[in-house]
C-alpha cells in the first residue's frame, strides 16, 4: 500500500495530470488541502474519487492528525491519495509528511503538478525567459509569521541578479517586495499579481513596482496571489531565439551542403 502525494495544479480541475487524476480515482482514501484544492478534483460527486471513498479536507488538521489518517488507511490495506495544490515540490509541506512516513516504514511516491507560476505565465501569455532579457527565474517568498527566510535569501540579495521573480505567499508583504526590489529593477519594472489563477474568479492585476500596491489594494486582493516581477513581462523588443534560426544547425537539422554537384 502506498501514499501518493499528488500535485493538483493551480486550480482548474482539468489542469491536474492524467496520472494524478487516475491515482485519485483508484484510492479508497483521499486527503486534500481544501483551502487551495478545488472540490471538483476530489469530490465523489465529481466522480474523481471512487464511490464510497473516504474524502477528507485536511485544512483544519494538524500534521499528526494527517499522518494518523494515512497510517490507519495503510493498515486497512488502502492506498491514500494526498492531494496538494500546484506542484508539491514548491511550498507543499510534504517533506515533513514524508519524514514521518519514513519513520513508520510507509511507502510513498510523488506525482508532480502544474505550478502556479507556470499557470500565471500562461494566463498572461508570457514567456518568462527571453533571449538577452532574462534567462533565469527565481522562485521565492518573503518572511511571514509561520516561517522565516534563511540568511542570504532576502529579496534584496536575490534581486541583484535581475532575474524574473516569482514570489509566492507574499501579497500581504507587497510593500516590502516593492521596497526591496525597486533599487534593482527600477520603479518602471513590470509587475503582475495573479490572484487564484485558473480558478473561475481569477484576477490578473498588471502594473509596475511604482504603482502595483495601489492597483492591488483597489482590487481588494489580500491572499492566494502570486507576484511576478521582471522585464520579460513587458518586453517586446527582443531577439528571436537561435533555436529556429535558418543558419543554426544541430543534430536534427544538419547544415545544408553548399558544394556544387559535379556533372
Amino acid at each position: 500500500m502506498t501514499v501518493h502525494f499528488i500535485g493538483a495544479g493551480p486550480g482548474a480541475a482539468d489542469l491536474i495530470t492524467v496520472r494524478g487524476r487516475d491515482l485519485i480515482r483508484r484510492s479508497p482514501v483521499v486527503l486534500y488541502a481544501g483551502s487551495l484544492v478545488p472540490p471538483e478534483i476530489v469530490a465523489e460527486a465529481g466522480a474523481e474519487a471512487p464511490e464510497g471513498a473516504r474524502v477528507i479536507d485536511t485544512a483544519p488538521m494538524t500534521l499528526d492528525e494527517i499522518i494518523a489518517e494515512m497510517k490507519s488507511a495503510i493498515e486497512a490495506g488502502d492506498d491514500v491519495a494526498r492531494v496538494h495544490s500546484g506542484d508539491p515540490a514548491l511550498y507543499g509541506a510534504i517533506a515533513e509528511q514524508m519524514r514521518k512516513l519514513d519513520g513508520l516504514g510507509i511507502a510513498y511516491d510523488v506525482t508532480p503538478g502544474v505550478p502556479s507560476y507556470a499557470a500565471a505565465a500562461a494566463a498572461i501569455g508570457c514567456e518568462l525567459t527571453l533571449p538577452d532579457v532574462c534567462q533565469t527565474i527565481v522562485l521565492t517568498r518573503t518572511s511571514v509569521r509561520s516561517s522565516g527566510m534563511p540568511a542570504g535569501e532576502d529579496l534584496g540579495t536575490l534581486g541583484q541578479s535581475g532575474a524574473t521573480m516569482a514570489i509566492h505567499l507574499s501579497v500581504n508583504n507587497l510593500a516590502w517586495v516593492v521596497r526591496e526590489l525597486t533599487p534593482h529593477y527600477g520603479a518602471d519594472c513590470p509587475v503582475v499579481v495573479a490572484y487564484r489563477v485558473s480558478w473561475p474568479d481569477e484576477k490578473i492585476i498588471r502594473g509596475t513596482l511604482g504603482d502595483i500596491r495601489d492597483r492591488v489594494k483597489a482590487a481588494g486582493i489580500s491572499r492566494t496571489a502570486l507576484i511576478l516581477v521582471g522585464r520579460v513581462l513587458g518586453a517586446r523588443d527582443f531577439d528571436d531565439s537561435r533555436l529556429y534560426a535558418a543558419d543554426h544547425h544541430h543534430v536534427l537539422r544538419p547544415a545544408k551542403s553548399t558544394k556544387s554537384k559535379k556533372g
